[in-house]
Order: C-alpha cells, then structure tokens, then sequence
C-alpha cells in the first residue's frame, strides 16, 4: 500500500481555470484535490458520475441542484449524477476540497 502525499503531486489548472491534483484514477474511483483560488467559482455544470466532496481547508459555498451549501473543513456535500453543481471560495481564502467521482470518467 503506498501514501500519497497531496503536497508532492504536481498539479495543473484544468479547463476551468482550477488547480487540479490527480490522486487516484481507478476504474470506479477518481480522486482530485481542486484548489479554488478566493473569489474564483466552477461554473454551473453537471457530470455523468456521482460527485462527492471533501472540504480540505478554506471555506465557501458548493451550490448542488440549486440549493447553497456553505461549507468548511471536514463537510462532505454529495451531488448525484446528472446534477448541476458549483462552487465557489470565499473571499479571503482558497477553498481545497477533495473531488470523488464514482465511477471514475473514462480519460
């Protein structure tokens, strides 16, 4: 069993502007650490998988299927598949939250 440590992946900003950490890519699984930078949002958008969130550090606000969830460290806040979802950080701090979709998408 290995240790993956978030702070030696290197990471990347995806196609929305975010940076992104793969950290695991298995055939049902996908995990990424999202920063989101204070002030900056995900727009809308809906996926083909289930979306869980963690919430690593930071604070702000996960919008699922038109309802706010104002979120900190420890919440986990579950979007099913086909659901509109954002997020966004707060204004003073980045939010990272871990990004567990089930299955993983097929890359």
């Amino acid at each position: 069993m290995a240790i993956i440590r978030m702070t030696d992946i290197e990471g990347r900003i995806n196609k929305r502007g975010i940076l992104s950490k793969l950290l695991v890519n298995q055939e049902h699984l996908s995990i990424h650490n999202l920063v989101v930078k204070a002030s900056q949002t995900i727009p809308p958008h809906a996926m083909p998988v289930a979306v869980t969130f963690f919430v690593v550090s930071g604070t702000g606000v996960i919008r699922v299927g038109g309802e706010d969830n104002h979120v900190q460290p420890g919440d986990i806040v579950q979007c099913p598949i086909e659901t509109k979802m954002s997020v966004s950080a707060s204004a003073d701090e980045d939010l990272s939250i871990l990004n567990l979709k089930t299955p993983s998408l097929k890359t």
